[in-house]
């Protein structure tokens, strides 16, 4: 809880100063909301490890091989990405450029998850 609480007090810190400086400097504010979102993403990474190792172990325990999960995190990556890359485009009051970013995120991730839709569809043919 400590650590949830350490990041939305750093989010809204960060919020308050970037609203501070918009009228002066925009670009200064947007460069200010990316910082403070990437050192948010950077506290969370042994958030992240400690869920991959939980991934991994039931993986193990369900006889799963790693090759099925990995497109499920390729996935979720590509969610967790193009949804920063498109509020940030809309901060930055692009929002034509936002809703490419939003196209080409569903793209990817369809192109990513279709591995396992194949391994999926093998074992349907080889049930029938």
């Amino acid at each position: 809880m400590s650590e949830v609480t350490r990041v939305a007090g750093a989010a809204i810190v960060a919020a308050v100063c970037a609203m501070a400086v918009r009228r002066q400097f925009p670009e200064g504010a947007l460069l200010l909301a990316v910082c403070a979102g990437v050192l948010v993403l950077l506290s969370c990474t042994g958030a992240l490890e400690s869920v991959t190792a939980l991934l991994d172990r039931l993986a193990g325990m369900g006889g799963l091989s790693p090759q099925v999960l990995a497109p499920v995190g390729r996935t979720v990556g590509v969610a967790i990405i193009t949804r920063l890359a498109a509020d940030f485009c809309k901060d930055a009051q692009e929002g034509a450029l936002a809703g490419a970013v939003e196209l080409a995120g569903t793209v990817l991730a369809l192109a990513a998850v279709a591995p396992l839709l194949t391994a999926v569809l093998d074992l349907l043919a080889q049930l029938l």
